[in-house]
């Protein structure tokens, strides 16, 4: 008979206040329903009959959208799984900046599908391995479903037609007026090789009053504010751009200066007054007709500047000066002084118009067939400047105007997207249904255990198109309209159709006639990385997680300050 050799009793591993959970029920199951939770929560703000979030954060601002981008930036998840689906969508952001919410449902329905083949006991690893082949079948076969594409030049109604589905999502009745500004914003930036296009060109100004009827594309830059000084418009001028405030020089510490007589009061003053009349005097003889102010122009200075006709405005943030530098081809100087021939830039027209009671301050650049175009006469120094253009939105309310801005932001990305690639699949719901029957036929071919994980994965596309029928025509719809979308895709060319969200027959339509048209890239990578999310969550059997340290816990900063 062997020895029994003892335990070692109270084994402690970890410091106090750690937790540690493993396990299928502690650890698995309990991330699997954080995930479905987050999925859950941004899946009622998808399609175009998408719900909107009030949400508030932490420094107390308030968001009213349904861009599911915006809300998981702005709500604190604590948890660690459901991060993790938040990064995926993040990385969908920064990388397409649309398809943000397909991500988070795709991914949170492939965990809700893998917590029933959990539960009948299968293990992780073969649940992951099925997922892996259903992603890898579904990418080769999305390949097969491109039905056009954008053309090459693109023209404006084209982009126009390709930008409707992704603006419909978030502004549904409003897809053909932000759909024909951006298309048009676009097109005025557009490079020679379109591949550069530089979504930076593209800039949104929101002026509160009126509605989205009064807004429009201006090309070149708009700010929304007067200029400093008397001089409201310029024409053909050269350009200044101090990041250093316009003011008589103050010095590092404090000094005391004793004055005896009226007479040495006035000399010093005057000597001032004279040397900042110097430098003024130098920057106008240069040729310099407008200076872009970074920071504070002093009184003084603001008296030499009217006096010599110089036309002066105030651009407080950093980015909006960096951007105005490559407009204008000029260099930011932290010295005040004439510039150079190099370092000044160059405008066309510089004016002060009215948008709805509020004086906005334009740089315009003018190309050939404008009104006032003017050939650049002999020895005329512009340099090479960048083309800019500026969406100017009408709103009621602030609100309003950042969820307009939002959608426009989508729209432009969409064109960044489809310029790299310009391949366009059925939207709808009609390309997920497609690739859902595909994968599922391809997994009840498979042997072995893998086949599960295939056919649940292939079941997880199907919440797409029933999402939007649920959003649009209510909850019980949407398996009905699922079934008959199935009916449709088994006939032979059934491939365009998807949901119809006005519901105007059976809930169901041609995506194709109906030119809703999606980019497939962004199918492609929305596809990859709900797939990665959620083999990320699954592949997790423990939880570790260590005590918080002590202290007042840091304050954050607000997401979108100026800092850049």
């Amino acid at each position: 008979m062997s020895l029994k050799v003892p335990k070692a009793q109270n084994l402690q591993l970890f410091k106090d206040g750690y937790k540690h959970l493993q396990g299928l029920e502690d650890a698995v199951l309990r991330n699997i329903q954080a995930v479905a939770e987050l999925s859950d929560l941004v899946r009622t703000s998808f399609g175009p009959n998408g719900r909107n979030k009030l949400v508030i954060n932490h420094i107390g601002k308030l968001f009213v959208t349904s861009d599911a981008a915006t809300i998981i930036r702005e709500i604190e998840i604590v948890h660690p799984a459901a991060k993790l689906l938040v990064m995926a969508s993040q990385a969908q952001e920064s990388e397409m900046g649309d398809s943000t919410n397909t991500v988070m449902i795709l991914a949170g329905e492939m965990l809700k599908k893998a917590e029933h083949l959990l539960i009948m006991g299968l293990h992780p690893s073969e649940i992951i391995k099925g997922y892996e082949l259903a992603s890898a079948k579904a990418l080769a076969e999305l390949e097969t479903l491109s039905t056009s594409s954008l053309p090459s030049p693109p023209t404006k109604a084209a982009l126009a037609a390709a930008l409707k589905p992704a603006i419909a999502s978030k502004q549904y009745g409003y897809e053909d007026q932000l759909a024909g500004l951006v298309a048009e914003a676009a097109l005025t930036v557009m490079p020679a090789n379109p591949k550069n296009f530089n979504v930076d060109n593209v800039r949104v100004v929101k002026i509160m009053g009126g509605s989205l009827s009064g807004s429009a594309v201006v090309r070149g830059m708009v700010f929304g504010r007067e200029p400093e000084g008397v001089v409201k418009q310029i024409k053909k001028g050269k350009v200044a751009v101090f990041t250093c405030p316009l003011d008589t020089a103050q010095t590092e510490t404090k000094g005391t200066v004793l004055i005896k007589s009226a007479d040495e009061m006035l000399n010093f003053t005057s000597g001032e007054e004279k040397h900042l009349e110097k430098i003024f005097q130098e920057i106008a003889d240069s040729g310099v007709k407008v200076i872009i102010a970074g920071t504070s122009v002093g009184e003084l200075a603001m008296h030499y500047l009217n006096r010599m006709g110089i036309a002066v405005v105030k651009v407080l943030s950093k980015f909006d000066l960096r951007r105005l530098c490559r407009v204008v081809n000029a260099t930011p100087l932290a010295r005040v002084g004439a510039p150079t021939p190099e370092e000044a830039g160059f405008v066309d027209v510089f004016e002060t118009i009215e948008i709805g009671g509020d004086r906005v301050t334009v740089l315009r650049q003018v190309v050939e067939g404008d009104e006032d175009y003017e050939p650049a006469a002999a020895g005329d120094f512009r340099g090479e400047r960048t083309r800019t253009a500026t969406i100017v939105l009408r709103g009621a309310t602030q609100n309003r105007l950042d969820d307009l801005e939002r959608a426009v932001d989508d729209g432009v990305n969409v064109i960044k997207a489809l310029l790299k690639d310009a391949r366009l699949v059925p939207g709808a719901g009609a390309t997920e249904i497609e690739l859902s029957r595909r994968v599922d036929a391809y997994g009840s071919g498979l042997k072995g255990l893998a086949q599960h994980g295939v056919r649940r994965w292939a079941q997880a596309l199907e919440a797409i198109p029933r999402t939007l029928a649920e959003n649009a025509l209510g909850g019980a719809e949407g398996n009905e309209v699922v079934s008959r979308l199935w009916a449709k895709h088994e006939n032979a060319g059934g491939e365009a159709w998807g949901v119809d969200v006005e519901a105007e027959t059976d809930g169901t339509l041609s995506a194709v006639e109906h030119e809703i048209l999606d980019s497939l890239a962004a199918k492609q990578w929305a596809i990859k990385l709900a797939t990665e999310a959620a083999t990320s969550v699954l592949s997790v059997d423990s939880i570790i997680m260590s005590r918080p340290a002590g202290g007042p816990k840091v304050p954050q900063q607000a997401g979108n300050w100026d800092e850049d």
